[in-house]
């Protein structure tokens, strides 16, 4: 598997930092002191909560080097400048005759459609990349070849 560039914005650097912090920490003393307490109850073979809480375990600390590995490859976004759309714009498009949108294209990590944030490898992330103010752009989506002029690009 190719590893592919991970693209972050400063908030979403600071959002898995915060996250990690509490994983290694509080969360990890948790469930130490959960390993320790089914320990104690004897038999292991049959013990719900020590097999429970060394499941909760392999998938914290799986979670661990997952944000380890994406903090340590990540392109932290700059705030971009210049009017071609990249990583980190806030572009603005607007299809035929509907309402201009806003979107503000994130890394894949950080996506969130629903609240604007597209992915640069999302479809339409992808057709605005490198595009300008002005220019008229073509995405492949699942519901059809969708056709925008962008309006302006932050």
């Amino acid at each position: 598997m190719t590893h592919h560039q991970s693209y972050l914005t400063p908030e979403g650097e600071l959002k898995l930092k915060a996250e990690l912090t509490e994983l290694t920490g509080p969360r990890r003393e948790e469930l130490a002191l959960r390993l320790r307490s089914a320990i104690q109850m004897g038999d292991l073979s049959e013990n719900a909560d020590y097999h429970k809480a060394k499941e909760d375990q392999a998938f914290l600390e799986g979670r661990i080097q997952e944000i380890e590995a994406v903090l340590r490859s990540a392109i932290i976004i700059e705030k971009t400048n210049g009017d071609t759309v990249n990583v980190g714009s806030h572009v603005t498009v607007q299809e035929d005759n509907y309402d201009p949108e806003k979107y503000y294209l994130v890394g894949a990590k950080e996506a969130d459609p629903r609240n604007g944030k597209i992915s640069n490898e999302s479809p339409i992330g992808q057709a605005l990349l490198g595009h300008k103010a002005g220019e008229v752009v073509e995405a492949e989506t699942p519901g059809g070849k969708v056709k925008f002029k962008i309006l302006k690009v932050e």
